[in-house]
This record gives C-alpha cells, sequence and structure tokens, in this order.
C-alpha cells in the first residue's frame, strides 16, 4: 500500500492508479473471510487514495471467478470442476477470461473523469 502512495510522485499528467481488488468482500463465501476482509479493505484503500493523492485518479477493477493462473495449485480436474460449476452459476453463464478483465482496466486508464472508483466485472456473481 506504501508503493501507490510513494509511486505517485513518477505517474505521468494525466495518469492513473488501477488496483485489482475481488468480489469476496461483497459476496464472500464460506471459509473466506480473510479474502473477504482483504477486498473489502482494497475498496477502502481505493477510495481513501483517490483522495490523498488527487488529482491522480485511484480506481479498482474488482474480478469475480477468471481462468487465470491463479488456480493452478488445483487439480485439472479440480479447476476445470470449479469453472464449469461457478460458470453455469452465473448469468452469463461462463466465468471470466484474462482479456475482459484486461478491458476494464484499459477503459478505467482512458476515462478521465472517475476516481474512487469501483468497477466488478464478474459475469453478474453479485447479483445470484
Amino acid at each position: 500500500m506504501a508503493a501507490v502512495k510513494y509511486s505517485a510522485q513518477y505517474i505521468n499528467e494525466g495518469g492513473s492508479i488501477n488496483l485489482t481488488g475481488g468480489i469476496a468482500g461483497a459476496r464472500p463465501g464460506a471459509g473466506w473471510s480473510v479474502a473477504a476482509s482483504i477486498c473489502g479493505a482494497m475498496d477502502a484503500f481505493t477510495r481513501a487514495m483517490a483522495v490523498e493523492l488527487a488529482p491522480i485518479r485511484v480506481n479498482q477493477v474488482s474480478p469475480g471467478v477468471v481462468r487465470t493462473n491463479l488456480w493452478n495449485s488445483m487439480s485439472e480436474t479440480d479447476r476445470e470442476g470449479l469453472f464449469t460449476n461457478v460458470g453455469n452459476a452465473l448469468p452469463l453463464k461462463r466465468i471470466g477470461e484474462a482479456d475482459d478483465i484486461a478491458q476494464t482496466f484499459i477503459y478505467m486508464m482512458k476515462q478521465h473523469f472517475a476516481t474512487g472508483q469501483v468497477i466488478t466485472v464478474d459475469g453478474g456473481a453479485v447479483l445470484v
């Protein structure tokens, strides 16, 4: 967190700081108390840094389950089962891909009138 505060001086004019959170704070599951706490703290940290570092923009992208290396500690069978089960439970009927999240970061970098915002990209997970 100190890295965000102290690196702000190196941000180009018009640039922004874009953080990654997660939906566990908005929709915690059993056994996810630590992750939920961290995600909730990241939301608050994003807003606090937006105020403290203004006029530098500070925003956050909060993804749901995304097909990335984060899940590589699981066996391939378990991982694919998780992706299928979670995807089928979502309104969009699929889990996220890295490109889905990357597009949101690009949007936040180009959006010059947003700061302190958390954009959730989760296929509708917080709705169900």
